[in-house]
């Protein structure tokens, strides 16, 4: 928490009290909220901050959606096109974001010209989040979902689909909790990816804009730790309020009778 305290800190100061000496609680031009009317300015927050929750709640929604119904067929099917498949998303998960993504920027912008559009990015988020969604999903609902709910509800008529959407998906409240927050942090916070698909200024997120306060030789220091703070501000508000479920969402089952 120190570095986060010390950008806090930094944020209501002048650029020449930062540079000397950023870890005093001490300033001697004073602590001012100007920075962050810079920031919010020059960054253009409002709509930046809407880039980045189209982006961030699109992605989200579709993987919260998808991973959950993949692993609940994954589960309940016993064939070998889910095995095989299960087994290729698990597998996925050992190959890192820097080994595909020149050989994917260049196909999704030289060959498919898909680069600098939103929903090229929400649909690379939502494909690099699925394996490990559905890996979490799948472990929740082998070992926390009885059969019988499902078979009961079959016997009253409900089809696989009726099943999934009013028994089993309201039963992984607390898993969907821990994904949710994980996934919005992961897709908000993130600069590699965002980077490489958007360029034009309109469709930038927070932390592209962020860049924004970096100069050849110089940066406001100031302007910019008031601009990360804006940043990870809306992530504190849904922290939060998932506090209680991404708690439960952890130790769900860790035990069991």
């Amino acid at each position: 928490m120190i570095p986060f305290v010390l950008i806090v800190l930094n944020s209501f100061k002048k650029k020449v009290d930062i540079i000397r000496n950023p870890f005093s609680f001490m300033a001697s031009k004073g602590y001012s909220g100007a920075n962050y009317i810079k920031a919010f300015s020059k960054m253009n927050f409002l709509q930046t901050f809407g880039n980045s929750l189209f982006v961030t709640g699109l992605a989200t929604l579709l993987v919260i959606v998808l991973s959950s119904m993949a692993a609940y067929y994954f589960v309940r099917s016993k064939n070998g096109f889910s095995k095989f498949f299960y087994g290729l998303m698990a597998a996925s998960m050992i190959i890192p974001f820097q080994a595909i993504m020149i050989p994917l920027v260049s196909i999704y912008g030289a060959q498919l010209n898909m680069l600098n559009h939103r929903l090229t990015l929400v649909f690379m988020h939502t494909g690099f989040a699925m394996s490990m969604s559905v890996f979490i999903y799948q472990g929740f609902i082998r070992s926390n979902i009885p059969i019988s709910l499902e078979e009961a509800a079959y016997i009253d008529g409900c089809s696989h689909f009726r099943t999934y959407r009013d028994i089993v998906f309201p039963l992984l409240k607390p898993t969907t909790s821990t994904l949710v927050i994980l996934n919005v942090m992961a897709f908000w916070n993130d600069y590699l990816l965002p980077s490489l698909v958007l360029s034009k200024k309109e469709i930038l997120t927070l932390p592209l804009s962020t860049y924004t306060f970096y100069g050849t030789y110089s940066a406001d220091y100031g302007t910019i730790m008031a601009a990360l703070v804006l940043t990870v501000a809306p992530l504190l508000v849904v922290y939060l309020f998932l506090q209680r479920e991404i708690i439960s969402g952890v130790v769900a089952g860790a035990v069991k009778s």
